[in-house]
C-alpha cells in the first residue's frame, strides 16, 4: 500500500542509523510536532538534543513542518540551528521538491521521519524519500482522543 512505510518504529529513539548510512541514505527529514518536541511546545528535550547531536555525525538534518504560526515559527527558530521548511503544505510535496533542490539533497538518498500516515509518510512517498512512521514523542501523556485519533489514522497502513 502507497502509505506503508518503510519502517513503523515506537519512536526516533528506535532508528537504526547504522542500517540507515549501510542504504546509502545521507539526509534525514524530521516533522516538527509530535515527532522531535511535544506539539506546540517550541523547545526540544535534552534526549532529543542529545540524539540530534549525535545523528548529526553522518547525516544532514532538516525539518519540514506545516506549521505556519508566525510567533511559533520564531520560538523554534531561536532553539533550532539546522534547516527548517515551515509551512510545508504536507502532504503535497512542492515545497519539498524546491527545499531539497535548494539544499542540494536527493530524494532518494532522503528518510522522511514522522508520526503521521496522512501527511508524513505520504509527504515522503511523493518525494521518493525512504519512510519512518514514529509514536508520537509524548505519547504516554496524550489525551485519550487524540491516542484514538492517531489509532485510526494508522488503519490505513496495515494492509
Amino acid at each position: 500500500m502507497f502509505l506503508k512505510p518503510d519502517y513503523n518504529l515506537k519512536s526516533i529513539y528506535d532508528i537504526d542509523l547504522e542500517e540507515l548510512k549501510q542504504q546509502g541514505i545521507k539526509a534525514m527529514l524530521f516533522d516538527l510536532d509530535s515527532t522531535l518536541m511535544a506539539s506546540k511546545s517550541g523547545k526540544y528535550s535534552e534526549k532529543t538534543l542529545a540524539w540530534l547531536e549525535n545523528v548529526r555525525k553522518d547525516f544532514y538534518v532538516a525539518v519540514i513542518s506545516n506549521n505556519k504560526n508566525l510567533e511559533y515559527i520564531e520560538k523554534v527558530k531561536a532553539v533550532t540551528d539546522f534547516p527548517i521548511l515551515f509551512d510545508a503544505g504536507k502532504p503535497r510535496a512542492n515545497s519539498g521538491y524546491k527545499f531539497l533542490k535548494s539544499e542540494g539533497i536527493e530524494p532518494s538518498k532522503s528518510v522522511m521521519i514522522g508520526d503521521r500516515p496522512l501527511t508524513d509518510i505520504l509527504f515522503g512517498k511523493r518525494l521518493g524519500c525512504k519512510t519512518i512512521l514514529v509514536d508520537s514523542i509524548t505519547a504516554d501523556t496524550e489525551k485519550r482522543i487524540v491516542r484514538f485519533v492517531r489509532g485510526l489514522e494508522r488503519l490505513c497502513i496495515r494492509r
